[in-house]
């Protein structure tokens, strides 16, 4: 979402979601449903949120820094954002890249009229149109990959907004999930391949639009279906909804990742509870590298649904062996070491009376850098265990993404630098063993991972980007590094 490098939690340790959207049409309240539905994908981006709604006259956009509660909480702050149709977006702030100017949804007045864009994702080629545009004289407001869309859609020659927006958009590579908004009314769509997800609901006549399927449960909105990979969904403020398929229905790659982590586990991602892929996935783990122990152990608390699994196909005892505290603020105010440092010690405590003495099975979703994994192998044998087994709910992830996820260069990766014995010797554990890439094909109830059509985005874990990568190119080619291997999109 940003054309800086963001960064990550407190440790750089956490992959995270650089975003949510959500947006409703022929709503009373529109403002307030969108920021009971923000709240819900609160954990989609925690830093900075944004409503923009319209009245029929006038749009009306409220921005603030912070959690969707510190800036939406108040009648008056909803009472700034009247009328029927209403688009929000909550985010993770950048290096280089925090403040309001980058805080969405973003608004233009176009020559056609007022033009509001919240987006997930990210465009892995801003950078280069935006230095097309800048040459023909486009000035840009902030840092954001989405304001190139706007631009786009600005310029276009074709008539109507619709034409506009998908001239745009061919022009752009990578992924994206947009909820727009003009004076006709809300438009929704997903990139060619689905990468990031959207999904379509109804509550009374309104209909709405979220990243999750959670949102629309929170707003009591009834679930229709996912806005397909490529397509476009019109709504009109008399409710008339239209669906286009500009760009043919090309193979989907939507990102596996989201079952792993960035959904929340009561969400549904394409028919299918996140909840029960990531169990799926610990009895995977439990089949491919089962080991010898007393007790099973999350890493709380996205390491649970993961550690269940394993645990009842293992047959190993589950057990809250660290107990995390929900009350911890937000370390970023104040990076010192020594705040780093003590993170994550404030963020879990080891459960010494259960782990003493005992061999155990920890769970985890992803290791990153490696330095949390490592200080809570550390906090267990502190703790008294006797043996650490890690094992991890996804397959290691060696390759960054450019898709709309903080992953760190490949060579802060500790699986792009380390094989799975030495990052085991780094992190300290007695072994450590990864779902395998089938095995997470499997969870997700698929046969495997196809090499020859994968069915998801995997570039994390594989290396395959399902899309060309012009910015890194360009940058690596300037840095006189070889030129990035790259699929293209047919």
């Amino acid at each position: 979402m940003n054309l800086t490098h963001p960064f990550m939690d407190a440790d750089g340790d956490k992959l995270r979601e650089e975003c949510g959207v959500f947006g409703v049409i022929g709503a009373p309240e529109a403002a307030a449903a969108c920021a009971l539905g923000l709240h819900a994908l609160q954990h989609r981006g925690q830093e900075a949120v944004g409503i923009t709604s319209f009245d029929g006259a006038e749009f009306y956009t409220r921005r603030g820094l912070g959690h969707v509660a510190e800036n939406f909480s108040t009648g008056e702050s909803i009472a700034e954002l009247p009328g029927s149709m209403a688009a929000g977006h909550v985010r993770y702030s950048t290096t280089g890249g925090a403040g309001l100017r980058n805080v969405q949804p973003l608004f233009a007045d176009l020559a056609s009229g007022g033009f509001a864009v919240a987006h997930n994702g990210n465009i892995s080629n801003a950078r280069h149109l935006r230095q097309e545009l800048v040459q023909k004289g486009a000035i840009f407001q902030s840092t954001s990959d989405t304001e190139v869309i706007i631009h786009l859609v600005a310029t276009s020659r074709y008539p109507t907004m619709l034409d506009k927006l998908v001239d745009a958009l061919r022009l752009v590579e990578g992924a994206y999930a947009l909820i727009v908004m003009t004076p006709r009314g809300m438009a929704a769509c997903r990139d060619p391949l689905g990468i990031r997800p959207l999904v379509m609901g109804r509550l009374g006549d309104a209909t709405v639009f979220a990243s999750e399927t959670v949102a629309l449960d929170v707003v009591g909105a009834e679930f229709e279906r996912q806005i397909e990979p490529g397509e476009f969904v019109e709504v009109d403020f008399d409710g008339t909804r239209r669906s286009h398929r500009p760009f043919g229905k090309p193979d989907a790659r939507p990102c596996i990742f989201e079952h792993v982590y960035f959904s929340r586990p009561d969400s549904i991602l394409d028919d299918r509870s996140v909840y029960e892929s990531r169990k799926a996935i610990g009895i995977e783990l439990a089949r491919e590298s089962r080991v010898e122990a007393d007790i099973v152990v999350p890493v709380p608390d996205s390491g649970v649904p993961a550690a269940i699994g394993y645990s009842q196909e293992s047959g190993i005892p589950f057990e809250l062996g660290i107990i995390r505290s929900h009350y911890v603020g937000r370390t970023f105010i104040q990076p010192s070491d020594s705040v780093r440092h003590a993170s994550v010690k404030r963020k879990h405590n080891a459960n010494r009376k259960l782990v003493e003495g005992k061999s155990i099975v920890l769970i985890d979703d992803s290791i990153v850098r490696g330095t949390t994994s490592l200080k809570i192998v550390q906090m267990m044998r502190d703790a008294g265990a006797k043996e650490v087994h890690f094992r991890v709910a996804s397959p290691p992830t060696g390759h960054g993404c450019y898709y709309g996820v903080d992953t760190p260069e490949r060579s802060k990766l500790l699986a792009g630098r380390m094989d799975v014995a030495a990052m085991c010797e780094f992190i300290q554990a007695d072994s450590l063993a990864f779902v395998s890439i089938d095995g997470l094909y499997r969870a997700v109830g698929l046969k495997g991972r196809n090499d020859a059509c994968p069915q998801y985005c995997d570039a994390c874990f594989t290396g395959d980007y399902p899309t060309a990568l012009t910015d890194l190119t360009d940058r690596r080619r300037l840095d006189n590094q070889l030129p990035f291997p790259v699929n293209k999109v047919a």
